[in-house]
């Protein structure tokens, strides 16, 4: 029932989110009219939500699986309007690791590489248990490759991969 790659929650954005070579996670979606704010456009809102995923997830693919982290802060800058059904791009990464924090960055780009949002977030490290009452092994939480998984994913746009800012 994840917001964001939950394939059961019907007002989902039904991200499919890969790890990708560089160390960074791409998720690819398409919003839909159930996530505008204005007409024809995401709701800001739910443009922060994707990017706060794709960003903590960089740290759990990163540490195999052992950093779970739980939002202390988030920003966002809007520079362009966020439109529905289109697909997507979000790419997140890690910038700064700690034992007890981590922060990231992260973009929604457009379909023709044009960074639309940027994001920035801290957040606290804890065990699994501490943040969610099951279990991180559950196969409706774990990511399940599909055999309709992209070989290879194209992520472009300007400054995506400049890891400061």
């Amino acid at each position: 029932m994840c917001f964001v790659c939950g394939l059961a929650n019907p007002a989902g954005l039904h991200a499919a989110i890969y790890e990708v070579a560089s160390g960074e996670v791409v998720a690819i979606f398409r919003p839909t009219e159930c996530h505008q704010g204005y007409p024809g456009r995401m709701h800001g809102g739910i443009a922060g939500t994707i990017l706060d995923e794709v960003i903590g997830r960089a740290a759990n693919a990163r540490s195999g699986g052992d950093a779970w982290g739980v939002t202390v802060e988030f920003t966002a800058r809007y520079r362009a309007p966020v439109p529905l059904g289109a697909e997507l791009r979000a790419v997140g990464r890690i910038v700064k690791d700690s034992p007890r924090f981590f922060e990231g960055t992260g973009e929604i780009l457009l379909p023709d590489g044009t960074v639309a949002v940027e994001g920035r977030g801290r957040y606290l490290r804890l065990p699994f248990g501490r943040i969610a009452d099951t279990s991180a092994d559950r196969e409706d939480w774990r990511v399940v490759p599909s055999p309709d998984d992209p070989p290879a994913i194209a992520v472009e746009g300007p400054d995506v991969h400049e890891a400061g800012g």
